[in-house]
């Protein structure tokens, strides 16, 4: 016996020198016990191999059962350490400024930006949006806006996740067919990131709870596919004294454009004050749409919201951007108020307590 401990303290210094793993140093000694278990049960009696090992077969199956169970012992105890102390990150009190060393770690791309810095990732974490619809140009805002750190999050849609939609709606997964867009899409973003609030209102968009539902935002962002919500969303904004970030898409052409008549912009309804008539924009399913399309115009609207949050750059405030992917063209507009709109009229002069 005390030549198997002596080689098996040889290959532990051996493994030591050389700067081996411990689990490979273990595993050397366990071949070496279970290779001396082997000559017990495999010789005869009196053979001097077996002599030399200790010769009970009990004594050594007694020993790898005792190492067995203190390697186990190891390995949950490791286990349970690993576990609690990522807890103990994810709990962590918030660091200076509120941000946990996670969320640090998180969004030190945003805060080395001159533009947004500390101050600015601050603002957005505050910083409360509401996104109409969980579609085509819902799905990009979303996901970007959760990624950047923005601390509430509203998203308000009827439709459910369909098939036809995962061309696009890249928000969305297959397994999730069925469910409704709101609480898939809250869950793609609780599962981005666990440190923002996600508020899913499962219900079509209506003048009875707009005003209501908006006045507990700073921000909206319209992803809308239809213009009864377009101008609703746009007279609660203007009423409200809220910016707008709008956007519509059709085919291979998107156009956004920041709207906030209570800072001297246009409203919507000043550039588009009459939609058009029936038949002559006709909706997704019929005229079809690049699947692309929404990933680019919703990332551009993401970022708007970024901008205006974060104060930084030049934001769309009375631009009109339109981008043409078919011929790879982008072109903005200088855009100003209409004296004669019905909703921004009233709405420059501040929004109704």
């Amino acid at each position: 016996m005390t030549v198997v401990l002596a080689m098996a303290a040889t290959l532990w210094g051996i493994g030591a020198v050389m700067k081996a793993p411990r689990s490979a140093r273990f595993t050397m000694i366990g071949v070496l016990l279970g290779g001396v278990l082997l000559v017990q049960l495999v010789l005869p009696d009196g053979h001097p191999l077996r002599e030399a090992t200790g010769s009970d077969p009990r004594l050594w199956g007694l020993v790898i059962g005792l190492g067995l169970v203190v390697w186990a012992y190891s390995l949950g105890f490791r286990r349970v350490k690993a576990r609690a102390e990522r807890g103990q990150r994810a709990e962590a009190p918030p660091a200076a400024g509120g941000f946990s060393q996670t969320e640090l770690d998180r969004y030190a791309r945003h805060i080395v930006l001159r533009e947004i810095g500390g101050p600015g990732q601050k603002a957005l974490k505050e910083a409360r949006v509401l996104v109409i619809g969980a579609g085509g140009l819902g799905a990009p805002v979303l996901q970007y806006l959760a990624a950047g750190g923005v601390g509430t999050i509203g998203v308000i849609d009827d439709d459910v996740v369909d098939n036809a939609n995962l061309q696009r709606q890249v928000i969305h997964t297959d397994a999730r067919i069925g469910l409704p867009k709101v609480h898939s899409a809250a869950e793609a973003m609780a599962a981005l990131n666990p440190f923002i609030t996600v508020r899913p209102y499962q219900r079509r968009l209506t003048e009875a709870i707009a005003e209501d539902l908006f006045d507990d935002y700073d921000l909206v962002l319209d992803g809308s596919d239809n213009f009864d919500t377009r101008y609703l969303v746009n007279r609660t904004c203007a009423r409200r004294g809220i910016p707008l970030i709008a956007a519509a898409l059709t085919q291979w052409e998107g156009q956004i454009s920041l709207y906030d008549p209570a800072n001297g912009t246009p409203c919507y309804q000043c550039i588009f004050p009459e939609r058009p008539a029936p038949g002559l924009v006709p909706n997704c399913a019929e005229a079809g749409i690049a699947g692309p399309l929404p990933g680019v115009i919703g990332s551009m609207m993401a970022l708007e919201a970024v901008k205006a949050i974060t104060d930084a750059g030049e934001g769309l405030r009375g631009r009109l951007l339109i981008h043409d992917a078919l011929y790879a063209e982008t072109r903005v507009m200088a855009m100003t108020p209409r004296a004669d709109c019905p909703v921004c009229g009233t709405a420059q002069e501040g929004p109704t307590p």
